[in-house]
């Protein structure tokens, strides 16, 4: 396979044309793959079940006492994200964008919830419950995403 060659960090020669991939980078490639689709579908599920998660631990997942519009709508939204994720996790690289709108919204959730939850000290469960949830989100999904996806 042709490719210009132009010298790389150290020792190290990277091609800057098309290239075979070592059995190296497949494994680790084929593993990655696998561990995404794992990980849309825990996290898929964990969306769809954020409800009987909050009925089991209100302090770390619900922001209001009683009935709340708003936290119905935020279970719909994402119940309806974790459905997607599901889908996604057949065929990873033709929904980077839906992972990486997951990544990128959830830490952004996150680090709103973390400030409020810090302002309000009757709301400071969430500091160890949605809030690191939603960061390792991001974390796992930004290392794992397919190429292109966070662009």
């Amino acid at each position: 396979m042709g490719g210009r060659y132009r010298a790389g960090e150290g020792s190290r020669v990277v091609r800057s044309g098309p290239h075979r991939q070592s059995k190296g980078e497949i494994m680790d490639s084929a593993m990655r793959d696998k561990l995404l689709r794992i990980l849309l579908v825990v996290f898929g599920a964990i969306f769809i079940l954020v409800y009987p998660i909050s009925l089991v631990w209100p302090s770390g997942w619900v922001w209001s006492d009683g009935y709340s519009q708003t936290y119905v709508m935020i279970l719909g939204v994402y119940a309806t994200l974790g459905v997607f994720l599901l889908l996604a996790a057949r065929n990873p690289a033709e929904h980077r964008s839906l992972i990486a709108f997951t990544a990128w919204s959830s830490v952004v959730h996150g680090a709103i919830m973390a400030v409020q939850a810090y302002q309000d000290s009757s709301q400071t469960g969430h500091l160890i419950g949605d809030v690191p949830a939603l960061i390792a989100v991001f974390i796992v999904l930004l290392l794992l995403s397919p190429r292109g996806a966070t662009a």
